[in-house]
């Protein structure tokens, strides 16, 4: 591929081509009629038609950036984590939360100059190997549609709280049936369903803030002032321990310290993981140069004050050795360190209206598992890497087929009614959470690719209409990291002794994305992108 890049300053010839520094709103690479002037073509692939429309709102997307991937991880899955000490949550929180906002700079770098609508695999398979960007997308696929009939699941078992009489089946009906019309309607309606639940889950995690920093100040109706008494009194790093059956294990001394750091930096990836929701909606968001960024800056905000934040107010009100963290199943508000706060400070009751609340959590996840399962998809069917059927959209720009196929995996959720059923679906379960990661990973690597080819290809960063200040230096690190958490996140197999089921749902997501890689490079006989040949120029954004 020839690399020519003086369309930079804009080209005299070129009809729909602003001058430099004027924006008209258009992809350059589009296709255009000659009629008109109007983009009939909007990403440049030739193909017009069966596309999906920019019709999510800014406020929709920037609200979505803001709570929309927050789930019951923050408000339930902190209690385990806190048993490990404060300062051990806290560095595991902050450290990767630096890691994925680099994801998420990194994917808005690449979302603001070169938009497409092909999800996180369109970039894989653009800049890296069309069979890298094959198991990116398959893997990002099967995550979604099996997490979502298990968040279903969840909400019945929420609502059997108050009504234990009536089976999770009916309400997995229920609430499916919803979730699969409110994504077939339109992409506008599921953003404003999105903007809402997202508000509600906004709100609902400043109030718990808010309570507990109220709490740690002595307001509450026991009016004891605990401040970061618990940082000193037991302590701020507990030893790790592990159990069993009937074994436990702690690890001692400084080696103890660590391993509960190094959980707690595992369990804060997997509560972030989902972070990268908002770069699947990029596809549907216009002006992506203007409303990318801001969306990036908003992911920022919500790891600062929700996640940093209410790790922080925890570690002030609840000490690590309460026996009530962990002690109660996770889909119950019981569960909740922040309930455990209250109930501490002598404020009784909010178990019942944080049970409530998780509804909306549950909920606005499984909406969102169709959303992002459909959308790639959609996106592995346009790079010839689906059954075409998937890549058709109706006149409103929605994936139809897509849609329905991502819903048929709700069926999995009735094999919850059986015991022995669900054992075997939580494996299930375990086993995909890895993929999210693994997605990190694809974005990364994609950019570094880009980012290497801009260079052989002579195109300087300066062009880019939005560039961060961690980048691209901070990616490899990331990168790093990311890899290492990958590798190590079942180190808890080995402890007491070594547990063969939670090895394999640690791990074994690893060959099966490695195996995809390979089998569709043999298959499709695929080439590893050069950088000279790499596409810089579709669906460009100009100044």
């Amino acid at each position: 591929m020839t690399s020519n890049f003086n369309f930079f300053k804009g080209r005299s010839d070129e009809k729909t081509t602003p001058a430099y520094g004027q924006d008209d709103g258009i992809e350059r690479g589009a296709r255009y009629s000659s009629e008109n002037g109007q983009v009939v073509d909007e990403d440049g692939d030739g193909d017009g038609t069966d596309d999906l429309h920019r019709a999510m709102k800014p406020r929709q997307l920037n609200m979505m950036a803001i709570a929309g991937a927050i789930g019951t991880g923050l408000i339930i899955g902190t209690g385990t984590s806190l048993k490990l000490g404060p300062g051990s949550l806290l560095i595991g929180y902050l450290i990767m939360g630096i890691c994925v906002y680099i994801v998420m700079v990194a994917l808005g770098e690449m979302g603001a100059w070169l938009p497409h609508k092909k999800s996180f695999s369109g970039y894989a398979t653009r800049f890296v190997d069309p069979a890298f960007g094959f198991a990116t997308g398959w893997n990002y696929f099967f995550k979604y549609v099996i997490v979502l009939p298990n968040n279903l699941t969840a909400t019945g078992i929420i609502l059997q709280y108050w009504r234990p009489d009536i089976n999770v089946s009916v309400w997995i009906t229920v609430f499916g049936v919803a979730i699969i019309a409110v994504n077939l309607i339109h992409v506008a309606f599921f953003g404003e369903a999105e903007f809402w639940m997202s508000l509600i889950k906004a709100l609902i995690i400043v109030m718990l803030i808010l309570l507990c920093f109220i709490i740690a100040l002595g307001g509450g109706p026991n009016h004891v002032r605990t401040g970061f008494r618990f940082w000193r009194d037991p302590g701020a790093f507990a030893q790790y321990s592990a159990s069993a059956g009937d074994d436990k294990v702690v690890i001692p001394g400084a080696t103890g310290r660590f391993l509960g750091v190094w959980a707690c930096m595992v369990q804060a990836t997997f509560a972030y993981l989902g972070t990268e929701l908002v770069g699947v909606a990029f596809g549907e968001t216009p002006n992506p140069r203007k409303n990318v960024p801001r969306a990036v800056s908003q992911t920022l905000m919500r790891i600062v004050f929700f996640y940093l934040g209410g790790i922080l107010v925890l570690g002030m009100a609840v000490k690590y050795t309460d026996p009530l963290l962990g002690a109660v199943k996770k889909t119950s508000g019981l569960a909740s360190p922040f309930v455990i706060a209250a109930k501490n400070a002598g404020i009784n009751k909010l178990d019942d209206a944080v049970n409530g609340l998780l509804l909306i959590f549950t909920v606005s996840a499984a909406n969102s598992d169709i959303y992002l399962a459909s959308r790639t998809l959609w996106a592995l069917a346009k790079d010839g890497q689906a059954p075409g059927i998937m890549n058709k959209t109706n006149k409103r720009g929605v994936p139809v087929p897509a849609v329905i196929l991502s819903s048929l995996f709700i069926l999995l959720g009735y094999m919850n009614a059986s015991k022995g059923s669900s054992t075997v679906f939580g494996y299930f379960v375990s086993l995909v959470t890895v993929f999210g990661a693994l997605n990190w990973v694809a974005i990364l690597v994609s950019y570094l690719f880009m980012i290497r080819a801009m260079k052989v290809q002579g195109v300087p960063r300066e062009v880019m209409p939005y560039r961060n200040i961690l980048l691209p230096w901070g990616a490899p690190i990331a990168l790093f990291l990311t890899i290492l958490i990958i590798i190590f996140n079942g180190f808890g197999a080995f402890f007491p002794h070594f547990q063969v089921d939670k090895f394999l749902t640690s791990y074994i997501g690893i060959p099966v994305f490695l195996i995809n890689i390979g089998w569709w490079k043999v298959f499709k006989k695929t080439k590893r992108v050069r950088p000279e040949d790499a596409d810089l120029v579709t669906g460009r954004r100009t100044f």
